[in-house]
This record gives C-alpha cells, sequence and structure tokens, in this order.
C-alpha cells in the first residue's frame, strides 16, 4: 500500500481484530487478521499489543495449547470505548476524503 499507517490506525486495526473474538485470540492470529487487510510485521504489531496493554486496552493472559502457553489479548471496556471513536473518527475521515476525491464540496 502506498500510504503510511500510523500509531492510531494501527491501534484501531488491532483493536477491532481483537474485538471479534469474546475470549479473546493470541498473538500469531492477531498478526494474519492484521495482514489480510495491511503489509505489517510481527515486530511492528508486538509493540502494538504491548502499548494496548500498558495503556489498559487490552488484557493479558495466557492458555496452554499443545503443552505450550499461549498467549491471549483480550479488549477490556476502555479498549471498546477507544475502538468506537476510532470507528468513529474513521468514518468522518474517510467521508472527509472521499468528498475531495469525489470532487464534491461539503469538506
Amino acid at each position: 500500500m502506498v500510504f503510511n499507517t500510523g500509531a492510531a490506525l494501527l491501534d484501531a486495526i488491532v483493536l477491532a481484530a481483537v474485538s471479534r473474538e469474546d475470549e479473546g485470540t493470541y498473538g500469531y492470529k492477531i498478526t494474519q487478521d492484521v495482514r489480510r487487510v495491511i503489509d505489517v510485521s510481527e515486530s511492528t504489531l508486538y509493540p502494538v499489543l504491548r502499548r494496548l496493554q500498558k495503556d489498559e486496552c487490552l488484557e493479558v493472559y495466557d492458555r496452554q495449547f499443545d503443552g505450550r502457553n499461549r498467549r491471549y489479548y483480550k479488549v477490556t471496556s476502555r479498549g471498546m470505548a477507544q475502538l468506537n471513536l476510532y470507528k468513529s473518527e474513521w468514518k468522518s475521515y474517510t467521508h472527509k476524503i472521499n468528498a475531495i476525491f469525489e470532487g464534491g464540496a461539503g469538506v
């Protein structure tokens, strides 16, 4: 993609991906889900997960899987509030950009 993905957009995408699972989801699956949308490396996403955890938007827990611990991430109520803000801002932002691209005067 030719457009840069800033920190806020990455946070929003990760929160959206994690929020789709009521019981949370694990890091590798999050990276796979996000990669379906944007080209991003694991080394980029794990700091995002840590930042969202530090900001109390995600809670983290470990669960056994095939004899190993798998780290799971779940969106908190604070994270859902942040995701809803991101969704609202994204809708407004894309509306304005689309208006410019389509020649509208309602910007």
